[in-house]
């Protein structure tokens, strides 16, 4: 066997901090060889960017590291920049985060790469420039020629972080280090990034640590897996037997923690609570929000964006219908707009019998009552200078103004401790709290009101798998104990199967396919909602080596262009980026499962 291209022993990373010395990283050791793929699964805070910031010799100022970190023999560890300067970016590179924070603005994406290539290779800036174009057609960047001239901020997510792949891997590295690079992307993208990554460590020999939270993601590329917890690696295999046979209680509460495509609902947890009736409490008719967008230049049209397209759908009593689609596709506009926190262009909007387009703004106010929202990120959400108990009070103190003082201190006490807060923290601030207590912070605030309609939007996509798997539990329980309507509206198709009865698929502002969950995942009929099925990884290696991925060219088309609404009815299609264009019909294929015209 050749020797490994990373020797990692006794790896000990420590920060000196205002409140004493934090422990990040604790006696780590790992090999990786050529070609290998090692997966370092963890939640937030186990210590899994520092330990390769540590190896990269990138740690912030107040961090020092200590033990040994061996490339191909030679000690990085205490090694001059100048030393680490000729490996880093060329023989060992990284991936970060987040594309956009990492790529410099005020520089196009190729004339990035080609920097990376002549600091490191020295080549003529116009070979160069043609190994820059490679790289972005072998990352399949539609239209890299185009691309290549194009600043970070004119780039989707998905197409910068293709972007940092082909920077990191221009100069041919024997080691890649991504760090979660597709915790931020929708599946399709997602798939499409494993699959590069793929690809580079069969076709380029790359060693790939691939850093990620997602078990999935590590199932789909892995060879091997390390798993840390409060900077220590707790266990440590090929990745069969950390999948099949986990010896650890923290790898095991991970494996059971996710939510999974192939299943409907997790073991001994909380259960989908039937509807409460048959009764329909929201319809919802023909509704468009559009926005007007006026092109550059002087004589420049205003075109309008169609962010949400002619949505019909109607709720019933105590169900919950999961939203789906991609960034862009109108999900929270629609939600927003249904709860008139938008102006709608068209439609109608029926709340128990009650148009609320009609309604008036006085009445409007009394429905906020029954009309409740949970939002992405509960820190953006919650006023830093309230403590949490005042937060939590604010829409009880709103909306039924003749409570009284105890009363509303005592109802704000029953409700944190049905969210799973402890009163006793009534008078901390929200930045006293981790994520996943203040995203409980943000369902109190719209639980104590008692809603009749809850609209969660994006509520668990930002959380770490075992506080995600505590919040939907606790939305089941709350939704079983107030029989409320859900909105559920997230990009994880595998938490949505989850948590509704009831699965819409929206692209471009449109319905392309509305069913039952168990329907949806078993007979998609849209070629859209099947791509978007076969992208999420499941948290099984054999299943994700074996399965075939739907696979959509290009990315996600704008909804300025009249055109893209028909990608998937192209016989139908006018080749004018303003001409009215032909509306596909939802049609009903088998009773209530109703698909988009498609060719």
């Amino acid at each position: 066997m050749s020797s490994p291209i990373l020797e990692v022993s006794n790896l000990n990373v420590r920060f000196s901090t205002p409140d004493g010395e934090v422990h990040a990283v604790k006696d780590a050791s790992f090999t990786i060889g050529e070609s290998e793929c090692l997966g370092v699964v963890g939640e937030s805070g186990s210590g899994k960017s520092q330990m390769f910031l540590a190896t990269m010799g990138i740690l912030s100022g107040n961090g020092k590291a200590s033990g040994s970190v061996k490339y191909r023999g030679q000690e990085l560890i205490g090694a001059t920049d100048r030393q680490l300067n000729k490996l880093r970016g060329s023989k060992i590179t990284m991936i970060f985060q987040d594309p956009l924070t990492c790529l410099t603005p005020h520089m196009t994406a190729g004339a990035q790469i080609v920097e990376a290539l002549q600091v490191h290779t020295k080549l003529p800036r116009d070979e160069a420039e043609k190994r820059a174009l490679e790289m972005l057609e072998l990352v399949r960047i539609p239209e890299a020629k185009r691309r290549m001239r194009q600043y970070p901020h004119e780039l989707s997510g998905g197409m910068r972080q293709r972007v940092m792949i082909a920077m990191a891997t221009a100069c041919g590295p024997d080691l890649l280090i991504a760090d979660e690079p597709t915790t931020a992307l929708d599946v399709t993208v997602q798939a499409q990034i494993l699959e590069i990554m793929r690809d580079l460590k069969v076709e380029l020999k790359t060693a790939i640590v691939l850093i990620s939270h997602d078990m999935g993601v590590i199932a789909g590329v892995s060879d091997r897996v390390a798993v840390m917890r409060r900077g220590e690696i707790v266990e440590t295999g090929p990745v069969d037997d950390i999948f099949y046979k986990p010896r650890h209680d923290y790898t095991k509460m991970l494996l059971d923690s996710m939510p999974r495509l192939d299943r409907p609902d997790r073991d001994g947890e909380a259960r989908l609570p039937p509807p409460k009736s048959d009764q329909t409490v929201l319809e919802v008719r023909d509704l468009k929000v559009h926005f007007p967008v006026r092109g550059t230049g002087f004589f420049a049209k205003t075109k309008p964006l169609r962010a949400v397209d002619g949505v019909s759908f109607d709720l019933r009593e105590g169900e919950t219908l999961g939203i789906v689609g991609e960034s862009g596709c109108g999900k929270s506009t629609l939600a927003r707009a249904v709860l008139k926190l938008l102006p709608k262009t068209d439609g109608t909007v029926v709340w128990m019998t009650r148009d609320l387009n009609a309604i008036s703004d006085s009445d409007q106010r009394r429905l906020r009552k029954e009309l409740q929202i949970v939002f992405q990120d509960p820190l953006a959400s919650l006023d830093p200078r309230r403590t949490i108990g005042e937060s939590i009070a604010e829409p009880l103190r709103t909306l039924q103004p003749g409570l009284s003082r105890d009363a509303v201190r005592a109802k704000v006490r029953a409700t944190m401790e049905q969210v799973g807060l402890d009163p006793a923290w009534l008078n901390r601030y929200p930045h006293e709290f981790s994520g996943g207590q203040n995203q409980r912070v943000g369902i109190a605030r719209a639980m104590i009101v008692e809603p009749k309609l809850v609209i969660c939007d994006e509520a668990v996509s930002a959380l770490d798998v075992s506080i995600q798997s505590q919040i939907v539990d606790l939305i089941l329980k709350l939704q079983t104990e107030f029989g409320m309507s859900m909105l559920f509206i997230s990009h994880d198709l595998s938490v949505v199967r989850q948590i509704s009865h009831r699965v819409m698929v929206l692209y471009l502002g449109r319905i392309v396919e509305l069913a039952d969950r168990e329907t949806i995942y078993k007979d998609a009929r849209h070629p859209y909602t099947k791509a978007l099925i076969s992208a999420v990884p499941v948290p099984d290696p054999k299943f994700e080596r074996s399965k075939t991925h739907v696979k959509l060219t290009g990315d996600l088309p704008s909804p300025l262009d009249t055109r893209a609404q028909l990608n998937f009815l192209k016989s139908k299609l006018i080749d004018d980026p303003d001409a009215e264009q032909y509306r596909p019909a939802l049609i009903e294929v088998t009773p209530g499962h109703y698909v988009a015209e498609h060719d």
